[in-house]
């Protein structure tokens, strides 16, 4: 590994969870930087997706996708890690900081879902009627004809135009996704990143279409309690602004930028002490 790290600093961990239809492969750009940087980067594949799809099954859910990448963290003991999620990777990392607070120094959101207790990929997010809910279960259901996951979307709809010089490879290697891991609903206990060091960082160009990452980001961005920043790039940031969220990541190390890092560590939760 390579040693250039600033004086008096340590090597840390980073773990970088995909979103839907992806796989841990799509943050080698990402990983190539941040280790030579000097650090440790994990990119955990979840199940049923990527190098794991031989896994899928109708009964993966949300849940297991959060002690999947849970229990990662808790079997190696990383502690002060950066955690980050992308796009649905917001749901799990969102779970994660909830059981596992006390390990993380800081938390980010690429252009991710950020739900409260109770909510869904498909609820969270601005308030919507019933009837608009059940509107896109539906349209998620028709992209599951089996019932068990969902066809991945083109890369074109995800933020990687057909020009792309990734467009090819990136296609070829998504996966469908687990369709229950998006009808779930989170359970929180512990107020999932409250209390943490956090970041939202929104893709603006362009915006993805149909999301509810605007006001995720607008919240953010209103909110003194996150860091807010964005790219002038589409959604598979990770793959088509690759040093730009390798710096993104690497400026959340130092814990100084952060007044609530030294005064107001996390205390560890009841499935940390278990």
């Amino acid at each position: 590994m390579s040693t250039n790290l600033p004086p008096g600093s340590r090597p840390r961990d980073f773990v970088l969870v995909h979103g839907a239809w992806h796989g841990g492969w799509c943050w080698e750009l990402v990983r190539e930087r941040i280790e030579a940087a000097g650090h440790r980067v994990h990119t955990p594949t979840l199940p049923g997706l990527g190098d794991r799809a031989d896994e899928l099954d109708a009964a993966i859910g949300l849940a297991d996708h959060i002690a999947d990448v849970t229990d990662y963290i808790a079997a190696r003991d990383l502690r002060d890690i950066v955690l980050a999620g992308h796009s649905y990777g917001g749901m799990v990392i969102t779970g994660v900081a909830d059981a596992l607070k006390s390990r993380i120094a800081h938390i980010l959101y690429l252009d991710a879902a950020l739900p409260e207790n109770g909510q869904s990929m498909i609820s969270y997010g601005t308030p919507r009627p019933p009837e608009a809910i059940a509107a896109t279960e539906a349209g998620l259901r028709s992209r599951a004809p089996d019932g068990i996951a969902m066809a991945a979307l083109p890369p074109p709809l995800l933020g990687i135009p057909a020009s792309h010089p990734l467009h090819d490879d990136v296609a070829a290697q998504l996966t469908p996704h687990p369709l229950k891991t998006w009808l779930d609903t989170i359970r929180l206990v512990n107020g999932g990143p409250a209390g943490l060091p956090r970041t939202y960082v929104h893709c603006t160009a362009p915006v993805m279409a149909h999301t509810q990452f605007p006001a995720i980001a607008r919240m953010a961005k209103a909110d003194p309690d996150w860091d807010y920043a964005e790219l002038a790039t589409g959604h598979e940031a990770m793959l088509t602004a690759p040093g730009d969220v390798a710096k993104l990541l690497l400026d959340r190390l130092a814990p100084l930028r952060h007044p609530r890092a030294q005064s107001h560590r996390p205390q560890a939760t009841a499935q940390e002490q278990a």
